[in-house]
């Protein structure tokens, strides 16, 4: 085991922690932005680093599809690729290839499947999945596993959930172990709590530097997500960092906090930037409304990104309304400093023993809604 995880501090079950790697050390809890394909949309990499994230996500599946590991390894691999010198966590491949459900099919051995690129017919192992992410030098390595849809059945969960399993003994036995660098086992069962204890009881026994809580955020809703969260995370090793893969809003991201969880990512402050709503210390504006169209104010007082500090309401409406790009670079870059400042609050309120009166000021200020138009 190569990745250290160093707990600071707890309140309830939160925790103050610290991620240790060979391109630099992961404050937790964190969020990770997604860079699919070895880049955050419409972000450069040095911009992502200003808005204050220390890890960043990308996604095996597509960047074996293009460019291809081999081009990547290469390279140097994806820290000199893109150009980012912090850490770099890389998904399995698995829940894409989930998503592929007319172009793929599973089999104890993996997943054949056609790229949605060109209808190549590729294959996709635990071991193949280890090899690639091993070229791509990611720091933390995922598992290969498979995410059932929900709903599902029990069968159909408990079936996928224990080939998930093998899949992660092979993944950890195909997996290169070398200091600052790590892998991530994933625990499955859909929303069954028996199916998540064995899963997490296998996991252990194959033994991570870390562990992921998969196969939630799928459709389940915030309440039974929660109620999954409300066990999970500890059945999971108390002395490794616990990831909630593909979460989420910042509510989601709150209330996982206290439920146990350090790690998350997701793809909606850049595609929230894409559709004109930005995220605030008072829920979610549409920038597009015609209520902004003279309104000289800062999108969030308070915040220190570049939209917030440099530009008006009135301005980042009409960029929206004349399709310009950098409207969906600022609003990308506010977003994910929403976000990053989200989890700064949380750690600094861990660290000052104020996490409660944190969180009631973030639900209040939520329920406030956004200031109202001049």
């Amino acid at each position: 085991m190569s990745l250290k995880f160093e707990i600071l501090k707890t309140s309830g079950k939160s925790r103050l922690a610290k991620l240790h790697t060979k391109h630099g050390i992961v404050n937790t809890p964190a969020f990770m932005p997604v860079g699919t394909c070895a880049t955050v949309k419409a972000m450069m990499p040095e911009s992502v680093a200003l808005a204050g994230a220390e890890i960043l996500l990308g996604n095996t599946y597509h960047l074996m599809l293009r460019p291809g590991a081999d081009l990547v390894e290469k390279m140097g691999g994806l820290h000199k690729f893109m150009n980012w010198n912090k850490p770099i966590l890389t998904d399995s491949g698995g829940f894409q290839v989930m998503s592929l459900s007319g172009l793929r099919k599973i089999s104890e051995e993996g997943v054949e499947f056609k790229s949605h690129v060109d209808g190549k017919k590729f294959f996709l192992s635990p071991e193949e999945s280890m090899k690639i992410q091993h070229k791509l030098d990611s720091n933390i390595t995922m598992a290969f596993d498979e995410c059932t849809p929900y709903p599902s059945t029990y069968k159909r969960c408990e079936d996928s959930m224990r080939m998930s399993m093998r899949w992660a003994k092979r993944s950890r036995d195909a997996f290169i172990d070398r200091d600052g660098y790590g892998i991530f086992g994933i625990q499955q069962g859909n929303v069954f709590k028996d199916l998540r204890e064995e899963s997490a009881s296998s996991l252990k026994q194959i033994g991570f530097d870390g562990y992921a809580i998969g196969g939630l955020a799928i459709g389940e809703g915030q309440e039974k997500m929660f109620e999954v969260l409300d066990y999970a995370p500890d059945m999971l090793p108390s002395d490794k960092p616990r990831y909630l893969m593909g979460v989420g809003k910042p509510d989601d991201i709150v209330g996982a906090v206290l439920r146990g969880v350090d790690m998350f990512d997701c793809v909606m402050p850049t595609r929230s930037g894409r559709t004109s709503q930005a995220f605030t210390k008072y829920g979610t504006v549409n920038i597009r409304n015609a209520r902004h169209r003279e309104d000289p104010r800062p999108l969030e007082e308070g915040c220190d990104c570049p939209l917030c500090t440099h530009y008006t309401r009135a301005y980042i409406h009409h960029l929206q309304k004349c399709n310009e790009v950098l409207a969906v670079m600022l609003l990308s870059w506010h977003n994910i400093r929403y976000y990053e400042r989200l989890m700064e609050g949380l750690r600094e309120a861990l660290a000052e023993e104020k996490l409660q009166d944190y969180v009631a000021e973030f639900y209040s200020n939520q329920q406030k809604g956004d200031i109202e138009p001049l």
